[in-house]
This record gives C-alpha cells, structure tokens and sequence, in this order.
C-alpha cells in the first residue's frame, strides 16, 4: 500500500480535520512554562514544507497551489515560483541564495504519479529570482531506471504460503508484493555541495552532487504491524491472516543533516493510522549514515510524522500532522513541546523552531495555513543559541 503525503492529505481532508487538533498527548508531566506559538503570517494554501534564509526570510511551499513564497519577518507573502499546476514542495536553502525545490504531476483523480523532479533556484542579492528553475535531478526518471527497493518483499512476507493464498485481491493491501516502480520527491537538503533527497514514493534518501551524480544513500526499512482481527475483517482477509506480520513501505518525509553530518529522516508508517484497526502503525525518526548508508531507528509512536528539524546540539523535533502536536524526541518515545492544529513543516531558526499550522483545510472551509514561530524558552535549553 502507498501512503505518500498527497493521498493522506486528500483523504484526510474529509475524515480527520473535524477532530480537535490535539489526538496524540503524553510524553510526561505538562511542562508549567509551555512555548509560545506566535503567527508570522496566515492565508497559505497546503504550506506543507519550509526553509529559513537570511534576514528573517523565511521560504514556504504552499503545494496545493503549486506556489514557492518568501515570508519577510513582517510576514509579506511574495510568490517567487508559480509551478501552474503541478506540487510544490520540499523547500530548502543552502544559505548562498539557491534555494532548492521538489515538483512533482500526479492525476488529480487517482493520485497516480507521472512525474518527479528536483529544481534549484537561484536567487539576485534582493532575493528575488534570477531566472527559471533548473532541474537537478529527475527523481521519476531515476526511479524507472533503478528502483532501488525492487528487492524488498511488503506485505505478509513471513506468512505460510498457503494463507497468503486465500487473502484475495486489493490493490490498497496486496497480500504480497516486491517495490514497484513509484517516485515522489518529497523534502531536499544540503550540505557540503551535496543534496539529500526524501523520495517518499521510492522509499529511499538520494544524494546529488555537484555533477549531477545521483545515487541511493538508504533504502529505509519495511514497516511491521500486527494484523488484528478488525483489521482483517476490514479488508476481508481470512482468519489465517490474524496475528501475522504485514510489512508496509516506509514513506520518508522529510531529512535533515544533523551533527557530524549524520542524516535524520521522518517516515510514514505506510499503513492505516485509524486506531479502531488496532494495527498500531506510527511513524518514525531514522538516522541515515550517508557514507555508508546504515540506518538506525531513533524513536517511533508518531502520528503522521511529515517534518521535523534538528538543532546544532542535536535536539530532533518531530511535526506530527494529524498528531496535533510538535514532539521531541526522548528516550522512550516523543515528548509533546506544544499542542498545534494539524502541524506540517518544521525547521530550527537558531533561536527556536519556525513551523506551519492549520496546514490543511477543514470541511468546506477556505484554506487558512499558518506560519509560526515556536519560542521554546529557557526552561528548554535553547537560549542564545
């Protein structure tokens, strides 16, 4: 099953935005100074990925109307990129005004993708754009060419046979499967003369580097859940099915270099989060050695994990979407920081955290996405860094 970030956030438009915004809590005592949430600017349309640059500037996508804006520290909105229709997303700034881009054509009926690509920008010393977009990289044309996870087995893959026989067609829940030919480039990076790619429809982080060169630093690992009877009969498997392992894909999200340049990656669970199914599926944080490719996971027990941000001592934070919150990471699981309506992008400033809120419209409301800036305090430990 495909759980890329497009289809959860259509078909979560109808199911879950009428929730209130907090469904996940927990992560210790309440904290008696909370961080402040304070707007920086409000209007966007899907702002689903950020980037901080210079002066107070801050580069926001708004990917459902295919728009890359700057966000002045007074919170004027000026459009430097207008994609006409296809998403915008995976924003990022490599501090020498280029900023660098995902943007990627899916059928608006079925989701179904028919292009990828990563784009850079650059930028004149006014900071408005000097030219069109170049693309660094085709990430769809990649993917057809090399499908990095063509080797991993999803689905019931430690089930006898003879079960998985009887569980019958689904294209949202194949019994059995090996990855497919799929890419959405998602969340960029860089660092050293080098790009980092989540491609959440491949299921991998790339690099690129100053040739062009591409190649797959990590193919993130298959995601376990126990299939409980709600869940079979949700989908009409077989009693044989109950208790088995179903490995959904991993759906990267975001990826930020940390220190010492180790890579941290947010994931998808891949799977249904809805709690009345029991399956347990959460999203996780991975570090990525981008040398060697070795994965690690840090943490889980997200609710739609689609950011997060890492600060120089390595504090990670997580925006869990349909969480309602932005989380740290502990020992142990997250940390709720502060309780926000539908959090979806997420980076450190140097003096706290700069997010977006309210990211997807409610039920016949107009879109209304937020800027913010989260004031962590001193009781966090982040002053005057």
């Amino acid at each position: 099953m495909r759980r890329v970030p497009t289809v959860l956030a259509a078909a979560a438009t109808t199911l879950l935005l009428a929730a209130t915004p907090a469904v996940a809590h927990g992560g210790g005592r309440p904290d008696p100074r909370p961080p402040t949430v304070t707007d920086v600017t409000t209007g966007l349309v899907g702002p689903l990925s950020l980037a901080v640059g210079h002066h107070g500037t801050t580069y926001v996508t708004q990917d459902f109307a295919g728009l890359l804006t700057a966000v002045d520290r007074r919170g004027t909105q000026t459009v430097l990129y207008e994609s006409g229709g296809p998403e915008v997303a995976g924003v990022s700034y490599d501090g020498h005004r280029t900023l660098t881009f995902t943007e990627t054509v899916a059928d608006p009926e079925t989701m179904a993708i028919s292009a990828s690509a990563v784009k850079t920008l650059r930028l004149d010393r006014r900071g408005a754009p000097s030219g069109d977009p170049a693309v660094l990289v085709d990430t769809y044309a990649f993917e057809q060419a090399n499908n990095p996870d063509a080797g991993v087995t999803y689905g019931l893959r430690d089930t006898d046979p003879a079960c998985v026989a009887q569980i019958p067609e689904n294209p949202m829940f194949p019994a059995l499967y090996q990855g497919i030919e799929d890419s959405h480039a998602y969340a960029t990076t860089s660092w050293l003369g080098t790009t980092f790619v989540a491609d959440a429809g491949s299921n991998t982080v790339l690099s690129v580097d100053r040739r062009g060169t591409v190649r797959t630093v990590a193919v993130l690992p298959a995601q376990p859940a126990t299939i409980t009877p709600e869940a079979a009969a949700a989908v009409g498997w077989p009693e044989c099915a109950v208790g088995q392992t179903y490995w959904f894909e991993p759906v990267p999200t975001d990826v930020e270099v940390g220190p010492f340049g180790q890579l941290y990656v947010t994931t998808l669970p891949g799977g249904p989060e809805d709690p009345s199914l029991g399956l347990g599926a959460r999203g996780a944080v991975y570090t990525v050695d981008p040398w060697r490719g070795r994965t690690r996971q840090v943490a889980t027990g997200f609710v739609s994990a689609t950011d997060l941000a890492v600060s120089p001592r390595g504090d990670v934070y997580v925006a869990e979407l349909f969480g309602g919150r932005i989380s740290e990471v502990k020992r142990g699981g997250p940390r709720t920081v502060v309780e926000v309506p539908l959090p979806a992008a997420l980076e450190w400033d140097g003096r706290g955290l700069l997010a977006t809120t309210n990211a997807l419209p409610g039920e016949g409301a107009p879109p209304d996405g937020h800027l913010v800036r989260v004031d962590l305090g001193k009781r966090w430990g982040h002053w005057g860094r």
